[in-house]
């Protein structure tokens, strides 16, 4: 029986990345969009592809009162799809740029990043914890803005900083489940992230490449395998763990 994972916006950037390396290591996926069903139908075609089963099921993280009835849609495709009341590995992963300046940031645009980036991790996972499988694993998406520092960042950075907290306390609090839970702390990364910056600019890309111990920016299939290695079966003894895939940024 193969194992199921649910991505948090497995249509694009990380997510698919993610996606298409755990289908590559036998893993059938749930996916969920918050509004390009096409990327997503993608991604699902993509692992069919693979012989995985896949499915994509539309989520917005910070619709809070909308997550019991996802949780139920979840659960009836789980029944459908694979015939199990359960899944395996929760992924994460949504997740949008905020941009915040000393003195020019907004209390929408601060609301927005703890809404999207914690608020909608915690409750979320708090909603799915009864589906989520004994013995099963979750994996955190933060950055590697908690580390070292981008000036700009600073909401976005601690929120990530409350998930990789907000890590540890979960691997303690599910131990006695089995199931372990860690965060992936990715550095600077070639995605649409914060309009592409990394990806289009190549002053940009230049830069940072010259700051990282390997010589490049990331791309998504940097990442993807990091996740899937934190989900392969000889790693399930890591819990509560960090894990940078930054190609030595600023070290």
């Amino acid at each position: 029986m193969n194992t199921i994972a649910v991505i948090t916006g497995g249509n694009r950037g990380l997510g698919r990345a993610t996606a298409l390396a755990l289908g590559a290591a036998g893993t059938d996926v749930v996916l969920t969009y918050r509004s390009n069903e096409k990327e997503a139908a993608e991604v699902v075609e993509a692992l069919t592809a693979m012989g995985r089963k896949a499915a994509a099921l539309r989520l917005d993280t910070t619709s809070f009162g909308e997550l019991p009835a996802f949780a139920r849609t979840l659960g009836d495709t789980l029944r459908a799809t694979w015939g199990r009341e359960t899944f395996d590995f929760l992924v994460n992963n949504a997740g949008t740029a905020g941009f915040s300046p000393l003195g020019a940031t907004g209390a929408d645009d601060f609301d927005l990043m703890v809404d999207m980036h914690f608020k909608g991790v915690f409750f979320l996972t708090q909603e799915l914890l009864p589906l989520l499988a004994d013995g099963g694993r979750i994996v955190n998406t933060s950055t590697g803005l908690t580390r070292f520092v981008g000036e700009g960042w600073s909401v976005y950075a601690a929120v990530k900083s409350a998930v990789e907290t907000y890590t540890r306390y979960l691997a303690k609090e599910l131990g006695p489940r089995r199931i372990s839970v860690n965060a992936v702390a990715p550095g600077p990364v070639a995605t649409d992230f914060a309009g592409g910056a990394i990806r289009d600019d190549e002053e940009l890309r230049t830069l940072m490449a010259s700051r990282a111990a390997l010589g490049r920016v990331g791309e998504p299939e940097d990442i993807g395998p990091v996740v899937a290695a934190l989900l392969a079966p000889g790693t399930g003894w890591i819990t509560g763990q960090r894990v940078e895939a930054s190609g030595g940024t600023l070290l």
